[in-house]
């Protein structure tokens, strides 16, 4: 008797790398803040936002209802959320982008 040769199938040992989602701070509108502590407030906790920037996510907010003011990886998401609702700002659950 002749031994047959066995076909052993390679497994393909492949690490397939998946990127961390970014979160949106979104802020919504409400009847009790003005435009002036939104815009200052956006302007004091997310980098590198400025002046024009945010006056127009301001009234984006205003008209919309919402504004997306940042997107990224979830701690600096999870920060800023927290420190613009401690300013009072009005804000949705953080959400992956």
């Amino acid at each position: 008797m002749t031994a047959t040769p066995t076909t052993v199938k390679e497994r393909a040992d492949k690490t397939v790398r998946k990127t961390y989602p970014n979160f949106k701070v979104i802020v919504l509108n409400d009847d009790f803040n003005t435009f002036q502590h939104v815009a200052k407030t956006l302007m004091t906790y997310i980098p590198g936002m400025t002046s024009d920037r945010a006056w127009e996510l301001t009234n984006q907010v205003h008209h919309e209802g919402q504004a997306i003011v940042w997107v990224g990886p979830q701690e600096p998401a999870e920060l800023y959320h927290q420190q613009l609702k401690r300013a009072g700002l009005t804000m949705a659950p953080l959400e992956a982008a």
